[in-house]
């Protein structure tokens, strides 16, 4: 083998080290920071989980991002928040896959700090709006409610979601730049 060969295999495997280490932390933080904001719909709790995925969005790109939410619900669903089961994971996976998506697809187009507060806001517009019809159309399947009772819930869902990709966002935006030396470090 080259020295290019070995040199991609070494940022292969420092990158998937790293995006192993930001799936743990965003584990880490659910298991101890997670409640409900709004006490009428307590089964909406806020968690700090999807900081590590969007630091991990800025860093790896788009794709990376939403890998990282991918496993990251996976995992989340079968340990420490088991009680959602596949519903959870499926609406975990629906919900911060947009915000990544959209985040980092904007703020790999061109990273500076102006691009990164427009790309989290849209996403975070975005994961408030399609939990809407994720809402709608898998709730009453997983949950056995009418549409009805969904739709009388989504003043809470719009704002629960909104505040929780807002929250995580303005994180992600006044934490990666201090980390994002030793992300991006191969």
């Amino acid at each position: 083998m080259d020295n290019n060969t070995n040199s991609t295999k070494r940022i292969s495997t420092v990158r998937l080290a790293k995006m192993g280490m930001l799936v743990a932390v965003s584990i880490v933080l659910v298991y101890f920071i997670h409640f409900p904001i709004f006490p009428a719909v307590a089964f909406l709790e806020y968690d700090p989980a999807d900081i590590p995925i969007l630091l991990g969005t800025f860093a790896f790109g788009p794709l990376g991002g939403i890998l990282l939410t991918i496993v990251t619900a996976i995992i989340q669903g079968v340990t420490v928040s088991a009680q959602s089961g596949l519903y959870g994971i499926i609406m975990h996976i629906i919900s911060t896959s947009t915000l990544v998506l959209v985040a980092g697809i904007i703020y790999s187009r061109h990273k500076s700090k102006k691009t990164a507060i427009i790309a989290l806001v849209s996403g975070t517009i975005a994961m408030a709006l399609i939990m809407v019809a994720a809402n709608m159309i898998i709730t009453p399947l997983f949950m056995g409610v009418p549409r009805a009772v969904v739709w009388q819930l989504m003043p809470f869902i719009v704002a629960f979601n909104a505040l929780k990709a807002g929250i995580n966002s303005i994180v992600t935006f006044l934490v990666y730049k201090r980390i994002s030396g030793f992300l991006h470090k191969m």
